[in-house]
């Protein structure tokens, strides 16, 4: 079988340095014999086309950048929003920086996509102009902006954002390239584009729990025009600008209005019974009780102490474990990942004879022919 010759080796070197694996490592992954790399390394021609692809895969990369001659130019190979979150995180495992590539490279295809289709209008990103140092009123305004109504959940909240031009991604449930694992303490990060920002929120057991931490990105979209990425230390920091994002987004969550429906004089003395005395709010607004806590907090009208003790018992409280399924449904997996309008705009595409079956199988998560049919039929009502 024919060997590739002119493999640009210092390239496969930084790319394992930027993932942080060894050459072992990058066999074992990619079904390459690691003999085939030690020749390729000692300059021999060692590797077919194929070998060469299926680590160009690895890294997300084309074949063509590992035929290049010369040094990696970092700043082509890693767009400033990229640069910004790892500059955030330095400790970014390789698996959560290849998902953010992966984040970028979807925008890509929406915005292609998005283009070839002269007849079908899409929601374009026109942010409102917001007080940086006022999260509240900022919140109020964004609010209105969004359109949103008196009750929500994560869906009506996250189609609100998608209405307005951002795309949102939520990271799946199950091990694959489009998973936050559930031991990495990142649960969202958001990339700033003035023409078309996109948010991912970390897949977590209750839909309430992904609410704030879409509305906390929103606030740096917004209010900072900056990428961000979160962990749960994040969302609880008082300094700076997560200070104003948290704030906003717990205003825009739960408003002052809201607020004034909750009454202290009902507040339970165990903080154990708070989730079921703000249940009935949970659910009308969509969102965990910790959040309204947080909000009464901020507002005097709930002691630290008992905000810390309920923040205590959350922690040592063992929630029940929920069923990961079956994927029985995986045709509409790719809706649950990329959204509603990234999907849409992959079958407009489809019908529109912009883009084949297969393009379209490999836009929304490689889904089988048969699964894209279904999903197709579900989008019908069928």
């Amino acid at each position: 079988m024919e060997r590739i010759q002119s493999i640009n080796i210092e390239r496969i070197n930084w790319c394992c340095a930027d993932q942080g694996i060894t050459l072992d490592e990058l066999a074992s992954e990619t079904g390459v014999a690691k003999a085939s790399l030690d020749r390729l390394m000692e300059g021999e021609n060692s590797l077919t086309f194929n070998q060469l692809h299926k680590i160009a895969s690895h890294f997300g990369r084309g074949v063509l950048f590992f035929l290049e001659a010369g040094p990696v130019n970092e700043a082509q190979a890693h767009s400033p929003q990229f640069r910004t979150l790892a500059n955030q995180k330095p400790e970014l495992s390789f698996k959560l920086k290849a998902l953010i590539e992966r984040v970028e490279k979807q925008r890509d295809v929406y915005l292609s996509l998005r283009e070839d289709l002269d007849n079908v209008d899409r929601p374009i990103f026109t942010p409102p102009e917001l007080p940086a140092q006022n999260p509240q009123e900022a919140a109020r305004i964004t609010r209105l902006w969004l359109g949103l109504s008196e009750t929500n959940n994560f869906e009506t909240y996250r189609e609100a954002v998608e209405a307005k031009g951002i795309l949102v991604f939520r990271s799946n449930g199950y091990t694959g390239k489009w998973q936050i694992a559930k031991e990495n303490p990142i649960l969202g990060f958001a990339l700033y584009d003035a023409t078309c920002p996109v948010i991912v929120i970390k897949k977590l057991a209750w839909d309430t729990q992904q609410s704030f931490t879409l509305m906390h990105e929103l606030g740096h979209l917004l209010m900072h025009r900056e990428s961000s990425i979160d962990d749960e230390r994040d969302m609880y920091s008082y300094q700076g600008r997560e200070r104003e994002a948290k704030a906003f987004a717990g205003s825009l969550l739960v408003p002052n209005h809201y607020l004034a429906g909750i009454r202290d004089d009902e507040r339970p003395d165990e903080v154990s019974l708070y989730d079921s005395w703000l249940e009935r709010q949970k659910r009308a607004w969509g969102i965990s009780p910790e959040v309204i806590l947080r909000r009464l907090l901020d507002s005097g009208r709930l002691p630290q102490d008992r905000y810390t003790a309920y923040r205590e018992w959350r922690t040592q409280t063992v929630m029940p474990q929920r069923e990961g399924g079956s994927r029985a449904f995986r045709n509409r997996e790719p809706r649950h990942v990329f959204g509603d309008v990234f999907v849409r705009t992959v079958f407009d595409s489809l019908y529109a004879r912009n883009i084949t079956l297969n393009k379209a199988s490999n836009y929304l998560d490689s889904l089988k022919i048969k699964d894209l049919r279904k999903l197709e039929q579900y989008y019908a009502g069928l």
